[in-house]
């Protein structure tokens, strides 16, 4: 039997920075077709931690270990694995080649663990440049943060 692989895109907004955010994530299932978005929101955040969330809340919404492409336009999320910054900062006790702490290592913690159970391969697209599925996580994301800003508390889809 063939295993499924599925394919991820995922985006984070934020209207500010900080300020209201949200976070998509699209799951492709490769043998399928099937098409599955996620997205939420924070009240106060910033762009890169809703660019972690959407990648976050994208793997922890597989059921089973699986080959994944995640794909992103955050060069943040896709170089920290694929330029190995994560393996340095742990090296480090989580702090930058200049010794100040990791932003975000809450975050970074918790994709560490929602990715253990997967083969990911980190895949970087060029952000409003008409991916489709790219661009449909930018609406879902943008969506996100326009509504928290309207409702006023956390949301998730």
């Amino acid at each position: 039997m063939t295993l499924n692989k599925v394919i991820i895109y995922t985006d984070g907004a934020c209207k500010g920075n900080p300020g209201p955010g949200g976070w998509a994530a699209r799951l492709i299932d490769t043998k399928t077709g099937t098409i599955k978005d996620l997205c939420g929101g924070e009240a106060k955040t910033t762009n890169n931690r809703m660019e972690l969330l959407g990648a976050i809340r994208g793997l922890q919404a597989l059921k089973r270990p699986i080959e994944v492409d995640l794909l992103s336009d955050s060069s943040y999320v896709v170089n920290a694995f694929k330029q190995r910054w994560i393996q340095k900062w742990q090296a480090n006790g989580w702090r930058t080649s200049s010794k100040k702490p990791v932003e975000n290592q809450d975050l970074w913690l918790e994709l560490i663990e929602a990715a253990r159970s997967h083969k990911v391969n980190w895949v970087q697209v060029k952000g409003h440049a008409g991916v489709e599925h790219n661009e449909a996580c930018d609406r879902l994301a943008v969506s996100a943060a326009q509504r928290f800003m309207q409702e006023g508390s956390e949301l998730t889809e």
